[in-house]
Order: structure tokens, then C-alpha cells, then sequence
């Protein structure tokens, strides 16, 4: 019988390959250790909270810490369900916390397990968008092949009229049909988006995103104030820089278009971060390449924000309602999702791009 040598596997990368947020508590409500999915969660660095008060490391948990010395000196702990944490400009998390005690050593601490049920709710909303999108995507393809085809007809047909007619009154006439089925030609074409595969490569996302600022800026004239929140440590990224260009600019630009119907003082904010153990669409990614294009304009109401990234949708009279499906489609093609949240003075569209594809 041939020996097999037993396999010992470090706790912390036990811990790390959870999806529930893991905290554990020295006895002075310390942070003694935190694995990836609590980072994520929480936001926070293991470099930065190991060591420090949970209610410094973590400010979410601010309000719990005399039930938390309860537990600890009671020896008891407790499950909280549905727990919601407030952080003063940030969205509240809600989540299940399971408190139990355990022994560090000569003295008692505490293991938090925290299970975010907002995950759970944006992994079905994501799933859900994305077969929306997908058939979507189809529907349009299959209008598009019925349209295409009695246009050329129809131009066709304009054309041999102006051979048969050459006077002018006539030609104005052909000119009309033509340049019209030109015109719901090329509205066609927009709709299915492009129509090549990406070209990969190595992508400075922050020059995609001044790129995108200068343009803009240069736009808007003065008349709206572009910021820029950036984190540097991002590497780069394999994608199609042409197509994440057009993508951040359908997007700025909507917002851009949003204030100015609005008669205020405009100003969007482009933010890069990153986020780990992040979940697109069912797949789990261990880092995520987070862009927000946030505005302060009127808002998104609440009956078409489920729709706006269907075509056609749109708040403006002039609008085609084509640029936000558009973008998520191009980001949709490198693995990637858009989401929306939006309130009065304050709406943020968050594109999700996966680093290099690397799954959890």
C-alpha cells in the first residue's frame, strides 16, 4: 500500500477561500485577522485593520461594540439577522452576523461571520440583467435582419426613380427617400452596435478615462466641472481600448446630457477602484476593475430605472436612447457588467470589468 503524505493547509487560506466575511476579535475588540471576502465587504485592507479597534478598522460596526463586550464577557454569543450598518455617505450594508466566542491563546475573542445578503440580491439582479440584455440583444438582431433587407428595396428603388426622372422636382423627391433610408439604415447599424470582436490589449484604464475627461471637457466648454478620483495601484488590463472609450463616453455623456437638462451647476466625478471576490453574472473574479461615472443631476425616476439600458429608452425628447445599451453591450463583450443606482442629485453608473478574466 503505497503512502500518502497527509496535506496541511494554512486556516488563512482555509478562510480566504470563503465567500462569508470572516473577522475575528482579540479580547480587546481588536482585529486579530479578516480574509478576502471581509476586504471586499467591508472595503478595508488586511494590512491596515489587523491590529486596530474594530470600530476604527471597520466604522460600519461603530454601533455594536457594547453588545460585542457583552458577548465577550458573557461568554455568549448571538446571531443578528437582517443586520443593516450605516456609514456616514456610504450605501448601508445589509447582512446576517453570526457572533461566537473562541480561544486565542489565554484569552477569549470573538469570530464575526458576516454573510451580505445585498450580494446575494445583486447576483440575481446581475443574472437577470444579463439575460434581459441577452435577449434583448437577439430581439434586436432579428428586427434588424427584417428591416435591413426591404431598405435596400426601397433605396434601391429611389435610385433607379432618379435615373427614369432626371428633372429636379423628381430628384427631390428620390433625394428624400434615400437620405431617409440612410438615416434608418444607419439607426439600425447603432442599435446592434459593433460589429467586430474586440481587439485585446494591454489597457492603461486611467488613459482610457482621461481620454475620455479631456474630450469632454472640451465638450462641455466650461459650463460643467469634470472630476477625477482615482487609484493608482490598478494594473492594466487586456481589453479594447476603442471600445472601453466609447463605452465611458456613452456613459459621461448621458450624464453630461442629464444636467444640462437640469438648468444646474453640473459635476460628474470618474472614480476607478478595485474589488475583490467580486461576482459578474454567476462568475466569481478575485479582482474587479470598478469605474464610476457619478453625477449630481435631477436623477433617474423610479419607473424607468429597471429599463434604461434597453434601446430606445430615454428621458429626452431628442434622445435615441441607443448609448447606455451600447455601452453595455461593449462591456458586456469583455466579461464585464453596468449598473445603475440614481437618486435626486446624485446618480452613479458602475462598470465592472474582470483583470485579465482571472476567476476565483
Amino acid at each position: 500500500m503505497k503512502f500518502v503524505p497527509r496535506t496541511r493547509v494554512a486556516p488563512d487560506v482555509v478562510l480566504d477561500g470563503l465567500t462569508t466575511a470572516i473577522v475575528c476579535l482579540d479580547v480587546r475588540l481588536a482585529v486579530a485577522s479578516i480574509n478576502s471576502a471581509g476586504e471586499s465587504l467591508f472595503e478595508v485592507s488586511r494590512r491596515h485593520s489587523v491590529g486596530e479597534p474594530l470600530a476604527q478598522a471597520i466604522p460600519l460596526f461603530g454601533g455594536c461594540i457594547e453588545r460585542l463586550y457583552r458577548a465577550l464577557d458573557s461568554g455568549t454569543g448571538f446571531i443578528d439577522r437582517e443586520m443593516t450598518l450605516h456609514q456616514s455617505g456610504e450605501r448601508p450594508i445589509t447582512l446576517d452576523c453570526t457572533v461566537t466566542p473562541i480561544l486565542l491563546g489565554k484569552s477569549t475573542g470573538l469570530v464575526m461571520e458576516c454573510l451580505a445578503l445585498d450580494r446575494h440580491l445583486r447576483i440575481s439582479r446581475d443574472e437577470l440583467m444579463l439575460a434581459q440584455h441577452q435577449a434583448s440583444r437577439e430581439l434586436i438582431r432579428g428586427l434588424a435582419h427584417e428591416i435591413k433587407n426591404p431598405l435596400g428595396g426601397i433605396r434601391g428603388a429611389a435610385q433607379l426613380l432618379e435615373q427614369d426622372f432626371p428633372d429636379n422636382t423628381h430628384r427631390e423627391y428620390t433625394g428624400v427617400i434615400i437620405r431617409e433610408a440612410d438615416r434608418l439604415q444607419n439607426l439600425v447599424n447603432r442599435m446592434l452596435g459593433p460589429n467586430r470582436l474586440p481587439q485585446m490589449a494591454p489597457v492603461n484604464i486611467h488613459e482610457v478615462l482621461e481620454h475620455v475627461r479631456q474630450l469632454c471637457e472640451a465638450e462641455a466648454g466650461g459650463d460643467l466641472v469634470l472630476l477625477r478620483d482615482y487609484d493608482p495601484s490598478i494594473p492594466e488590463l487586456t481589453a479594447d481600448r476603442e471600445q472601453l472609450i466609447q463605452a465611458v463616453l456613452n456613459v459621461v455623456r448621458n450624464a453630461m446630457q442629464a444636467i444640462a437638462g437640469s438648468g444646474m451647476e453640473g459635476t460628474v466625478v470618474l472614480r476607478s477602484r478595485t474589488r475583490r471576490q467580486f461576482t459578474i453574472g454567476g462568475a466569481r473574479f478575485r479582482l474587479v476593475i470598478q469605474i464610476d461615472i457619478e453625477d449630481n443631476g435631477p436623477g433617474i425616476p423610479p419607473t424607468l430605472i429597471d429599463r434604461i439600458f434597453y434601446p430606445m429608452v430615454t428621458t429626452r425628447a431628442d434622445g435615441t436612447g441607443l448609448g447606455l445599451p451600447m455601452a453595455q453591450s461593449l462591456i458586456h463583450a469583455h466579461g464585464g457588467l453596468v449598473e445603475c443606482r440614481s437618486r435626486p442629485g446624485c446618480t452613479v453608473f458602475s462598470m465592472y470589468l474582470p483583470l485579465d478574466g482571472e476567476t476565483a
